[in-house]
């Protein structure tokens, strides 16, 4: 090849490139996707844990969703009230004060109080204990089997199984519900961390099953609703609830429970 033909494939190429960097350039800004800024800054305001505690995918999700007015500005709980109200400023709105909540496991049926059926050596995983005869070793079907699947799905290290039952640190706890969504049993509540009397136990079996399966249980024995002044406590299945909403922490209830399970918090 002659150097007037290396010179005209010289400039085919070069101008080829050329029209296809401008064709690439025109469509990048034709078909480019808007980014709203406050979504930019409302993300940045996010941890970036990506736990999906708010109901969305991650944290992109709930910022996008944030900017659109389609979500609450506290809506992550990781974040907290000094995110939401970072929030709050870029969105041009008040922050909606909410009491911080703490997640809760309804079930005090440690080794030495609770019946066991059989011994296990299955998996140590609660979900897949929970389909083992019985729905796992212990003689109660509804507590906590202590296998740690709540654990494996915290991360932020709030929740340990101490005694065969799982115990929620309410310091690191950032109510993000992971472990809400992982206990086959439904134990763990989300709960405001002011919340002083609750019922530590989840069992919908009568009085006397209760009692031949754990020392420490609810009987629903609905000696807790007589005494409570502000109608705050329902008996249902067997089994006391504390509406919070209403509970003025009196103590009343966990003073009088025979089976000492309504948990007063310090």
């Amino acid at each position: 090849m002659n150097f007037t033909g290396i010179v005209i494939v010289g400039l085919v190429v070069g101008l080829t490139g050329l029209i296809i960097g401008l064709l690439l350039g025109v469509a990048g800004k034709k078909f480019a996707v808007e980014v709203d800024e406050k979504e930019i800054k409302v993300r940045e305001c996010l941890p970036g844990n990506n736990c999906g505690g708010c109901g969305f995918a991650g944290c992109d999700s709930l910022a996008k969703a944030i900017a659109a007015g389609e979500a609450p500005v506290n809506g992550c709980p990781v974040a907290g009230p000094t995110g939401a109200a970072k929030i709050a400023e870029v969105m041009g709105v008040a922050a909606e004060e909410g009491e911080r909540k703490v997640a809760f496991v309804k079930c005090a049926g440690t080794c030495d109080k609770t019946n066991q059926k059989y011994d296990y050596y299955g998996l140590q995983d609660c979900r897949k204990a929970a389909v083992a005869p019985g729905k796992g070793p212990k003689l109660c079907s509804f507590g906590c089997m202590g296998f740690g699947s709540c654990v494996k799905a915290c991360q932020f290290d709030a929740i340990h199984v101490i005694n065969g039952v799982a115990v929620v640190d309410k310091e690191k706890c950032v109510a993000c519900g992971k472990c809400v969504a992982t206990c086959p049993n439904k134990l763990i509540e989300l709960v405001p961390v002011s919340a002083k009397c609750i019922v530590q136990c989840s069992s919908q079996d009568k009085g006397k099953t209760v009692k031949a399966a754990c020392d420490t249980g609810c009987i629903g024995c609905k000696a807790c609703t007589k005494v409570c002044e502000a109608e705050a406590i329902t008996v249902e299945n067997n089994i006391a609830h504390i509406d919070q909403s209403k509970c003025t922490k009196c103590g009343k209830c966990a003073e009088k429970c025979p089976q000492k399970i309504i948990t007063v918090a310090q």
